[in-house]
């Protein structure tokens, strides 16, 4: 019997839990689905991630103002893809900052990864027509972007680490309290979605340069939050090991002529003992070898997914 394509058999509810992690930071979990953040400045606040509708963000800032009620300055994207930013009207922000790169590829493919992830993962559109349309960033920046929280409150550190999980991501950094927001360049006990990735720069320098940082506490893109250095080091380490993985297997059978359907699955087979139970790896993993045979094909950029593209994938590795 073939398998439900992508999530789209997965409609129960997540529970959420919303953590406090500092003095004026915050973190909503949700049993593996996109976790999102926030961090108070001394009079305004910055917001991390906007979920894919503006229904679904409202929720989550209603949980919000149960805690403090600044103004939304700053809603910062770790990257483009639509479950991140088509939230981004609820909050109101002053300011919408990202990578250089994801302005562009949300002007190169925003709209064909809007409908591709609508059809991957409709739980997570919750009223999908209240979207107003494309997220558009104002503020870009190339390396580092900071912002001054006041009142003794530090900065807060956006950064570009490097090519990982698309070719924009970027991370946002409290060297003071050492937490640190990863996105989706680091998982928690969450499969990894590198559909759109640059698997051998993400499993190098980029996660290198991630672990140097130093944080005591790790928020995922999804999972639970990584409490303490040794936990922190673990979302790292569990992260470059799925990579490391894939790459040895795909190249293995890619190096020796053989076929995508192989690949996927050798590769599915080397990682469900470890990976198999957590969020989104039945999901993800074909998106994830096809991205990484057309890297091992000499397709330096990801290929647009398309909802039409998505479907004829999955019917060719998981049918």
């Amino acid at each position: 019997m073939a398998k439900p394509f992508a999530s789209s058999a997965d409609l129960e509810d997540k529970a959420q839990t919303l953590e406090i992690l500092g003095d004026g930071v915050y973190a909503l979990t949700a049993e593996g689905d996109p976790n999102v953040g926030a961090i108070e400045g001394e009079d305004f606040l910055v917001c991390f991630e906007a979920l894919a509708t503006p229904v679904a963000a409202r929720d989550w800032l209603t949980r919000l103002r149960e805690h403090t009620g600044k103004p939304i300055r700053y809603l910062v994207l770790s990257h483009y893809h639509a479950v991140r930013v088509l939230g981004a009207s609820a909050f109101g922000a002053d300011v919408i900052v990202a990578h250089e790169r994801t302005r562009a590829l949300v002007a190169e493919r925003g709209r064909q990864d809007w409908e591709s992830e609508l059809g991957r993962m409709p739980r997570l559109f919750r009223e999908p027509t209240s979207i107003p349309g494309l997220t558009w960033p104002t503020a870009t920046f190339t390396d580092r972007f900071t912002i001054d929280l006041g009142g003794g409150r530090g900065d807060l550190v956006l950064q570009h680490c490097g090519r990982g999980h698309t070719e924009g991501d970027i991370v946002a950094w409290l060297p003071d309290q050492k937490i640190l927001f990863a996105g989706d360049l680091v998982e928690a006990q969450a499969a990894l979605y590198t559909g759109d990735a640059f698997h051998a720069d993400w499993a190098g320098g980029t996660l290198d340069a991630i672990a140097a940082l130093g944080a005591e506490a790790l928020v995922g893109g999804r999972g639970a939050v990584a409490r303490g250095a040794d936990a922190v080091e673990a979302a790292v380490a569990q992260t470059r090991d799925f990579l490391e993985v894939m790459l040895r297997e795909v190249g293995a059978v890619h190096g020796r002529g053989g076929t995508l359907g192989e690949a996927f699955e050798v590769t599915h087979e080397r990682l469900a003992p470890r990976f198999g139970g957590w969020p989104i790896f039945e999901h993800c993993l074909p998106f994830d070898v096809s991205r990484l045979w057309d890297e091992l094909s000499g397709i330096e950029r990801p290929r647009i997914w398309t909802a039409e593209r998505d479907r004829e994938v999955w019917a060719e590795l998981q049918d």
